[in-house]
């Protein structure tokens, strides 16, 4: 028996490398098709609640689908408009950026630190720096430019979300126990895209409305970037808050820079750590430790748009898994129990 086990072990991780490495190949359709089923989850809630009230469903699917464009719509201008003028001003601030550090060099002179300035504005490279930057934010600007792909996949998805629902009967017409699971996991994933799109726009807008309060340079841009960010766990909001810190620092001053990096902190701790796992539940609660490696696997599979896509792939293979009596013991090696001990002390 055991040896039968062992060469089960080995079929399904060979099976599991072969998958990963199919979707490595064909990563720019599994992208697609990715985003295409995460939105669509989102939308048909949308989709549902207009259909309670008693709405056409050919009217309500309209709306939805013409809500879903403009919004993509409207973000593929924020970041193209704000794209543009980032590139032609960045020589700008680069210049000011050397010159914010030629003066903290000059003041630790007067205080009898001697260093090479050279040396130091070599090894900070802040066209390395300020390209990574608009790198990440023309990455996020290819991504919304295949909209038009994403939109005819979220389309064909609603249109079809009725009659898939009838072939699920039809499939587990025999077995009720399994349509129960099914339903259970299509619930729990709704769940999580529907809190986790609401925190992140939510981040983004007050995020947004600060930067505009403190004067920053195209806080539009920057509130985007720190909801599209918002879906990377941990080092999401550092990297979002980086070009605005580093903009108030140029272009205003020192304290304002200071409470600009608090308000960062504040505003991402209270929606990450507090507001978000209340909406959610504990339930839907990942390990960091699970977080971290998905964040490197699927980033590595599918480029930056998977780390975007990381957690939300990673919760629904958990979800899947506690929807099933065999496999939840997957689901709890996935899931934060230490952080539910934590809480219940």
């Amino acid at each position: 028996m055991d040896a039968i086990n062992i060469r089960h072990y080995f079929f399904y991780l060979a099976s599991l490398v072969i998958i990963i490495a199919g979707l490595k190949v064909a990563s720019e359709i599994v992208v697609i098709l990715f985003l295409a089923i995460f939105i669509s989850s989102i939308f048909s809630t949308l989709l549902r609640i207009l259909e309670r009230r008693h709405i056409p469903r050919v009217i309500s699917y309209i709306l939805v689908i013409s809500i879903f464009i403009l919004i993509s719509l409207l973000l593929a201008y924020i970041v193209n408009i704000s794209l543009k003028n980032f590139i032609s001003n960045m020589p700008q601030y680069e210049q000011q950026l050397q010159g914010l550090v030629v003066k903290i060099i000059a003041l630790g002179e007067t205080y009898g630190v001697v260093v090479d300035k050279k040396m130091i504005l070599d090894a900070l490279n802040f066209s390395s720096f300020f390209g990574f930057t608009t790198n990440i934010i023309g990455s996020i600007g290819t991504f919304l430019s295949k909209f038009l792909l994403i939109v005819i996949g979220v389309a064909f998805i609603l249109a079809e979300s009725k009659s898939f629902e009838r072939k699920l009967k039809v499939i587990f017409k025999q077995n009720s126990e399994e349509l129960e699971h099914f339903n259970l996991f299509s619930h729990n994933i709704q769940k999580y895209f529907l809190v986790k799109s609401t925190t992140s726009f939510l981040t983004g807008f007050i995020i947004a409305v600060g930067l505009i309060i403190f004067d920053v340079d195209y806080p539009i841009l920057w509130g985007v970037i720190a909801m599209l960010f918002n879906f990377v766990p941990v080092v999401g909001s550092i990297i979002a808050s980086i070009p605005a810190i580093l903009l108030s620092l140029v272009s205003l001053d020192l304290n304002t820079t200071l409470f600009l990096i608090v308000f960062y902190v504040v505003i991402n701790i209270s929606i990450s750590n507090i507001i978000e796992p209340k909406l959610m539940g504990k339930e839907l609660g990942l390990s960091p430790l699970v977080i971290f490696f998905s964040l490197i696997l699927w980033g590595w599979v599918l480029g930056i748009v998977g780390m975007f896509l990381a957690v939300p792939i990673t919760m629904t293979l958990k979800i899947a898994f506690s929807s099933n009596k065999s496999t939840q013991w997957l689901a709890v090696l996935m899931s934060d129990i230490p952080s539910k001990k934590e809480a219940k002390g």
